[in-house]
């Protein structure tokens, strides 16, 4: 049984866990990191682990949504502070989890190993995310659980924050023994938050949100293409009792086969540009909030047996131009290959001996050796970025073209053994997010700067094979994925990524559509907020680093932005383009 099978049964027996157990047949699924508290009628599961160990804190993320489900009701709003609406957020997703570890055996270690993993990624101390968090940790450990010395520094950190002492502990010994009673919970919790001074408006200006925590990064996919089972089938009930238990043997096998070392592979930290291309224009352009971005890996956007229908998609749309992709490939591969091959000089007095020079000593002892050397190889090691705009403007032909030009480069590049990588960004909303409706609820101050929750994607990272990463390229493709876009954090982010990388020949391909568009951002901004913002970073780009910068227009000109830029409108085109540009730059 294949490894991608076993990890498809995994994610398809969770998804059977949570209907089962919530008892909601209308529930639907998605793959990222899930949001807290979860989003009505859907549940969003991280892709299936890779190890077995790490198997229980992958299902503790499952686990806690289906209690949410089960056990959480909906009330009457009560108008609370932002940190008073996390703090209070966090006690009711800690008092679902309380529930459902009573009732259901192993979900108490499930969701125990969970937190500790989660406390383990906190980091920023000031952050909401952080301190919102301790209260669940806070109210695990009055309750018991298995908490690891993480979850205990944040339990501390929270309490020395909001002052606890005995008589809060005296409200936690009572919120646990009215967990059962979802209003007479919300009333315990309502005091607590009075006893923390939280029903006062607070100040959160001098707190840095950290993106990497925050609970709106998630993987928000539109629910419009994901299709809600209508009925719960008898297999899901024996999946879902497969799950609870002991995995089969096939199963068991193939999990303790895969390498430990492979579980996460190429998703870095979601930090944001600070070197002196972004410290140079801080004071012309600003982020309201980076706590619900992410920078999320391609595989986790789409399922699996979804990536292999937009992969045949993609392959679809390439199989038309192929002879042209093979002449490109050819061409190019012969050009890189001039440039990387070595040559020697011959008859040299010192080097390395000739050895098939020797016939003529034997033949003439006095003849003198013969020595070569090799010349020097002026092929720089090369790394290419290719930035891939997935806003809504490029659907259809735009975004098709925009796929199979990272196709044919990227596959050409790999052959030439040439390191490539391919970047997408676009927003997780349309007009806003959770960052407006945060702005919305402290006031709708002027000039807010961007507002929106960006997403940048991971297609493939340098260091990942193409053979590996080629099969989620089709994840361009997946309808309602493109939204917005904010050109400018995005040629930022692409450009510190290759920065840091070690290739002495470092280039950057951008493939847009034209300008930035944002609109809960230009709503509340000058018009030019965006356009300005990417016109200084391509200005410090250009003149101020050493990474070659280069643009192709899909059915738009961008020259006026970019000095170095083409066009393409046809698909027809892609190959002498492409092979013209390329050269170009690998010629300088």
């Amino acid at each position: 049984m294949s490894w991608n099978k076993n990890r498809d049964r995994l994610h398809e027996a969770a998804f059977s866990s949570v209907k089962a157990i919530s008892k909601n047949k209308e529930l639907t699924s998605s793959t990222g990191l899930s949001q807290r508290p979860p989003v009505d009628k859907n549940i969003i599961i991280p892709s299936a682990p890779r190890s077995s160990k790490d198997i229980n804190k992958w299902r503790g993320e499952s686990d806690y949504q289906a209690f949410w489900h089960l056990y959480h009701k909906k009330t009457q709003e009560v108008s609370l502070t932002l940190p008073a609406r996390m703090i209070f957020n966090e006690l009711e997703i800690s008092r679902v989890e309380l529930l459902g570890s009573d009732k259901y055996i192993g979900a108490k270690k499930n969701i125990s190993e969970y937190l500790n993993q989660r406390s383990l990624n906190m980091h920023d101390k000031k952050s909401l995310n952080f301190l919102s968090y301790g209260a669940n940790l806070w109210l695990k450990s009055l309750a018991k659980f298995n908490l690891n010395d993480e979850s205990l520094n944040i339990i501390q950190i929270f309490k020395e924050k909001y002052k606890l002492d005995k008589s809060s502990e005296s409200i936690g010994d009572s919120l646990i023994q009215n967990i059962k009673d979802q209003e007479k919970f919300k009333k315990l919790s309502l005091k607590f938050l009075e006893k923390l001074n939280l029903f006062k408006d607070v100040s959160e200006e001098d707190e840095e949100i950290d993106p990497a925590d925050s609970p709106g990064s998630t993987n928000d996919i539109e629910n419009e293409d994901i299709e809600a089972e209508s009925e719960l089938s008898d297999s899901d009930e024996n999946d879902f009792k497969d799950f609870q238990g002991e995995f089969d043997d096939d199963l068991k096998e193939s999990l303790d086969a895969i390498d430990d070392t492979s579980i996460q592979e190429e998703i870095e930290a979601a930090t944001y540009p600070n070197n002196q291309f972004s410290n140079d224009i801080k004071k012309n352009y600003s982020i309201y909030t980076t706590n619900f971005d992410e920078i999320i890996d391609a595989k986790d956007l789409v399922t699996s047996d979804e990536s292999i229908r937009l992969r045949n998609q993609l392959d679809n749309l390439i199989k038309p131009h192929l002879a042209t992709i093979g002449k490109l490939a050819n061409r190019l591969q012969r050009l890189l290959l001039a440039k990387q091959n070595t040559s020697w000089n011959y008859n040299l007095e010192e080097g390395i001996l000739d050895n098939a020079r020797l016939h003529r000593v034997i033949a003439n002892p006095g003849y003198p050796l013969s020595f070569k050397e090799e010349t020097e190889n002026n092929f720089k090691d090369t790394v290419v970025s290719l930035l891939i705009d997935n806003s809504g403007s490029m659907r259809g032909r735009s975004i098709s073209l925009a796929a199979i030009c990272a196709d044919i480069i990227g596959s050409t590049l790999e052959r030439c053994q040439v390191k490539t990588e391919i970047l997408g960004f676009t927003t997780k909303h349309w007009k806003g997010g959770d960052s407006k409706k945060l702005w919305v609820i402290k006031g709708n101050q002027s000039n807010p700067g961007r507002l929106n929750d960006i997403r940048h994607i991971i297609y493939k990272s340098a260091d990942n094979s193409w053979r590996r990463s080629r099969k989620y390229f089709g994840a361009m493709l997946r309808e309602g994925l493109l939204k917005e876009n904010v050109d400018g954090e995005a040629l930022a982010w692409s450009h510190e990524r290759l920065i840091k990388r070690p290739e002495e020949r470092k280039i950057l391909i951008v493939i847009s559509d034209g300008a930035p568009v944002d609109d809960s951002t230009l709503s509340a901004n000058r018009e030019d907020f965006l356009d300005n913002h990417l016109r200084e970073i391509i200005s410090k780009i250009e003149n101020d680093s050493p990474v070659d910068l280069q643009a192709i227009g899909i059915g738009h000109d961008v020259t006026k932005y970019y000095k170095n830029a083409l066009t393409i409108n046809r698909a027809e085109e892609l190959g002498e383009v492409l092979l013209e540009e390329l050269t170009k730059l690998f010629n300088d």
